[in-house]
């Protein structure tokens, strides 16, 4: 079968009278003479002329929004306002019929929520196609970064029978007999991964997590996908270093090839915005805000000098914060975050050693006894992004931690082998994938960035 182009690649080479093959969807078909024909690749529509007198009237009569079409053509230099090319149509073929009495995606704004009960054809509005190729986009980046400096690919299990003790609520299989013991989905790849850092150096897992977590919010989901790096011999210094350069590489290399999508989603946003009260909108334009955590360097600060500020702020201090700041130890909200990167430093922040009784059991404990040596990445708009940890080495210090938590040490032999035989200073951390795309594209809720969104009482497609 002869391949046509797409119209990215017709728009980019515009071969002028010369014939073109095009394949696509009908976005509008107006006067019985212009089609707007989408075929994914771009945002652009190409607008192809039909001579309504020497079509025939039964090909005419089918042609409707959502209609899958071939023409065959002419491309010319437009006469007609909002393009500079069009084909003029010799030949056209129905290749899939839309009623449009049924098809629910027409030519006009649908909200967002009516969207997402149409997941399975959302994909062919704007809006939706310009979030997925970039969320395509990012995730190419991702794997090019890791892969041009020196990370090993690998993929961790599914279906697993550790339970990465405080990353989340997991989902429980139900045949234990298959497996002889009690399994869930996986809510991180970390623990295995550590694993393979052990032996390869520096590896990355880029796969699909669960939290069987009941929140029904716009930021959580079911299941969604996590970055997880793991390194032998870093530290927690060049692991904030690692974390600050990947960030900058993937939204610098959305900023550089997505910039129609951006453009786009930027004043879906700002149109979005008008609607918000003041202090609901977004503190900065879309592509500004990209630019902010490309183009500076980020702050770091300890937990503890980051509690001083927040004590000692005027939010704080005039008890504007939901969660007020008054005892070392507490857990930061998203409030504090966002104040620390917005309003105190105007810069993204990277916090680091936090008290130990919040955090992970496998975080390296500090001298003081108090902290561990784990670091979150802090963004506009979102506060944590990123969260890791340099992990803790030392035998005899991981088997009291584990102790004192509670867990059994049956449970993770394998991993504690891993401070027995060839043990050393190795660190991570985990970005879910849903809040980049989230930030890169400006949507507020985290149900319109992934294909899918498995949700409570929500696995609909």
């Amino acid at each position: 079968m002869y391949k046509p182009e797409t119209i990215k690649e017709l728009l980019e080479r515009s071969p002028i009278n010369q014939s073109v093959t095009l394949m696509g969807w009908v976005r509008t078909f107006r006067s019985n003479r212009f089609i707007a024909l989408n075929d994914g690749s771009t945002l652009t529509n190409l607008q192809c002329v039909v001579d309504f007198e020497q079509l025939d009237e039964a090909v005419l009569n089918a042609i409707h929004t959502g209609t899958a079409i071939k023409v065959e053509g002419e491309l010319v230099e437009s006469q007609g306002r909002g393009q500079t090319v069009e084909v003029q149509v010799s030949s056209l073929i129905i290749l899939g019929g839309s009623d449009p009495e049924k098809y629910p995606i027409q030519p006009k704004k649908h909200s967002l929520e009516f969207l997402r009960e149409k997941a399975h054809l959302r994909i062919r509005t704007n809006t939706f196609a310009a979030i997925m190729r970039v969320r395509s986009a990012l995730a190419f980046a991702v794997h090019r970064y890791f892969n041009e400096n020196g990370f090993f690919y690998m993929n961790t299990p599914i279906i697993t029978g550790s339970d990465a003790e405080g990353a989340g609520e997991m989902f429980k299989l139900e045949n234990e007999d298959f497996f002889g013991k009690t399994t869930h989905l996986t809510v991180s790849g970390q623990l295995e991964a550590e694993t393979y850092a052990m032996g390869l150096g520096k590896v990355y897992t880029f796969g699909p997590t669960f939290r069987a977590e009941n929140s029904n919010t716009s930021r959580h989901l079911a299941e969604f996908w996590m970055i997880e790096p793991e390194m032998a011999f870093y530290d927690l210094e060049d692991t904030m270093q690692l974390a600050e350069d990947f960030i900058k590489y993937t939204l610098g290399y959305v900023l550089e090839h997505c910039k129609e999508d951006l453009t786009f989603l930027e004043q879906r946003l700002e149109d979005e915005d008008k609607t918000k009260p003041q202090a609901e909108r977004s503190p900065m334009r879309l592509l500004e805000k990209l630019n902010f955590v490309v183009n500076k360097p980020f702050i770091r600060l300890s937990y503890t000098e980051a509690f001083e500020i927040l004590k000692h702020s005027k939010p704080n201090q005039k008890k504007k914060f939901k969660y007020p700041i008054s005892e070392w130890g507490a857990d930061l909200q998203s409030e504090h975050e966002r104040y620390l990167v917005e309003k105190h430093f105007d810069a993204p922040v990277v916090l680091f050693d936090y008290p130990a009784k919040i955090k992970a059991f496998y975080m390296r404990l500090n001298e003081d006894q108090k902290t561990v040596r784990a670091m979150d990445v802090l963004f506009p708009g979102i506060g944590e992004i990123v969260g890791g940890s340099q992990r803790e080495e030392r035998l005899e210090v991981l088997e009291q931690k584990i102790n004192t938590m509670g867990i059994d040490p049956q449970e993770l032999w394998w991993y504690l082998d891993l401070r027995r035989f060839g043990s050393a200073v190795h660190s991570g951390f985990g970005l879910g994938f849903e809040r980049l795309v989230m930030f890169a594209t400006g949507m507020g809720n985290i149900r319109d960035v992934i294909p899918y969104p498995r949700t409570p009482q929500n696995a609909e497609f």
